[in-house]
């Protein structure tokens, strides 16, 4: 068998066990079907990744060309990762997992809208049909033993926001008439069933005795055999701590230009009030940024713009709410047609007090938008991830790392301040703050899941040293404690990226040149070579790199 016709059947089975991924991937033939997310079907897959593994470490690579080496590594660190974890059974500790599965699927289709809008409806509703065997299988398989009531009270609260969702808003989608009154009486039905898993939740949070603790071993292995890096969690987590230093230095320096005193925490908190009173006025500030900063790279070249792109700025969806406080970024499908992208900004959950909504308005103040419009959508996420779609390899268009897509929004920012995006001063300071909050979060991550930090001293952490209101500290942490190396992914993968980056430019003579003074095309070879070949562990992409032009 060809390595293609392997890789082939392989996705196949992928697309057949998830099909709300699939979906979300732009293949529309999935569109009305859910998950088996019973205990059976988790079971099966570990078995599956198992002989799948042993399949694909058994090809010959002498025989693949170059471009197939890179897919067959990519697909056995996805197997490895998931082989790693398959003894932590996330699927008994978190919430998420079910939840997920049953509002991603319905959401993204009217977000996308890849097929008429009769068609999404039928999809929808039969979706929403599931959601009550969604949640029965997640009642049998959430293990109160196992898992933390710190991850199963975020589940209900998405839960509770989910079923808001569907209740009254989803429907809402669609024009008036008959589709939209069918769509309302389902989302209402399948509300009633979030709503009873919302509160199933709430009392298992009140027997748990489980942890969120991953564990030092697993962390490592899933960075060494996953992630493809030369770290262990304990490197990565001085590794933080040394980026951290140098960081707060240089931000001294900045502060005394922003306002003349090195104490650039001082600055940032003062800085922090000029924001925007309201969650629109918000809104309204992310999107004239994101339209600077795209009419900035169409200036300078520093990338090819694909046409017909787009990114949308609009307010996070409501489910998301509760579990995020942070902007995020939804990428065009990468098998379907469209080009365009949506970035979501930090609205606060439903009932939230004016108070907590000023304090999460402060931690997306007038000098901290520049930075973040950057890092979601021009040349950050967006933009990577629509250069992303043009690669032709259906296994890369599938898989994707976050060591690579977080670093690469990171790296953005750097970039842009090394080519003069950043006007201000206060606005650099911002930009370095994004990066020390990185830096941060790998120091919090690690010492989380290797047991020597716990949560309440880890929002303490987020408040002093990133400079976090409380609410969104809080927020931070149970995301990391939820979703273990992520937090680390971003300024990991930035300095990876930042490390080749080097060496691709001294290899075509550009040695001791500082990146601010690179020739444009130069930069935008490498921006538009590295970001083409996908979102790979960082050691793929740099052999994929480091071979361009040799």
């Amino acid at each position: 068998m060809s390595f293609q016709s392997l890789a082939d059947e392989f996705l196949a089975g992928e697309f057949e066990t998830s099909p709300v991924r699939a979906s979300q991937l732009g293949l529309t033939q999935f569109d009305d079907r859910v998950d088996d997310v019973s205990a059976a079907s988790f079971e099966q897959r570990d078995a599956d990744a198992a002989k799948w593994l042993g399949r694909f470490d058994a090809v010959e690579r002498s025989e693949l060309v170059p471009s197939e080496q890179i897919d067959l590594d990519l697909v056995r660190s996805v197997l490895r990762g998931r082989l790693i974890l398959a003894d932590w059974q996330n699927w008994r500790r978190d919430p998420a997992t079910y939840t997920g599965v049953a509002l991603d699927g319905i959401f993204t289709l009217f977000l996308h809208r890849l097929r008429p809008e009769p068609d999404l409806v039928a999809s929808a509703i039969a979706r929403m049909q599931e959601v009550p065997r969604v949640v029965r299988e997640g009642t049998a398989n959430l293990d109160a033993s196992l898992a933390h009531e710190l991850v199963l009270r975020r589940g209900a609260g998405a839960a509770r926001g989910g079923a808001r969702y569907l209740r009254e808003l989803v429907a809402l989608d669609v024009e008036p008439g008959p589709d939209r009154d069918r769509l309302a009486a389902a989302g209402a039905e399948a509300a009633t069933s979030l709503e009873a898993w919302a509160a199933h939740l709430d009392r298992l949070a009140g027997e748990a005795t489980g942890t969120w603790q991953l564990g030092e071993e697993r962390y490592t292995r899933l960075l060494r055999e996953k992630e493809l890096l030369d770290l262990d969690a304990r490197g990565l987590r001085e590794h933080g701590r040394a980026e951290y230093d140098r960081l707060a230095a240089e931000m001294a320096q900045v502060a005394r230009r922003a306002r003349g005193t090195d104490d650039w925490s001082t600055v940032i908190e003062e800085a922090s009030q000029d924001h925007p009173r309201t969650e629109d006025e918000m809104r309204e500030g992310y999107a004239d940024w994101t339209e600077r900063a795209r009419s900035f790279l169409a200036e300078t070249g520093l990338v090819t713009l694909p046409p017909g792109e787009r990114c949308l700025v609009e307010p996070s969806p409501v489910f998301q709410r509760p579990v995020l406080g942070v902007a995020s970024y939804m990428a065009p499908p990468p098998f379907s047609s469209s080009w365009t992208g949506h970035f979501f900004v930090p609205f606060a959950p439903d009932g939230t007090p004016e108070a907590e909504i000023q304090q999460r308005l402060e931690a997306n103040s007038w000098g901290d938008i520049p930075t973040t419009s950057v890092h979601e959508a021009y040349p950050g996420h967006h933009w990577h991830l629509v250069m992303h779609k043009l690669n032709p390899s259906a296994i890369r268009r599938t898989f994707r790392t976050p060591y690579f897509t977080e670093g690469w929004a990171l790296y953005a920012e750097r970039m842009m301040r090394e080519r003069g995006f950043f006007t201000e001063p206060i606005q650099e300071l911002f930009h370095l703050n994004s990066t020390i909050f990185r830096a941060a979060r790998i120091i919090v991550d690690t010492s989380l899941h290797l047991g020597e930090m716990t949560f309440d001293e880890a929002v303490t952490f987020m408040q002093e040293r990133a400079g976090l209101p409380e609410p969104t500290a809080k927020a931070e942490v149970g995301r990391y404690c939820s979703w273990p190396t992520q937090a680390s992914a971003y300024l990991t993968g930035c300095l990876e990226i930042l490390r080749i980056r080097r060496e691709w430019l001294d290899r075509r003579g550009f040695e001791g040149v500082a990146p601010a003074e690179v020739p444009v095309a130069s930069l935008r070879e490498f921006h538009d070579a590295i970001t083409e070949s996908g979102a790979l562990p960082l050691g793929l992409a740099e052999r994929v790199m480091l071979a361009v032009g040799a």
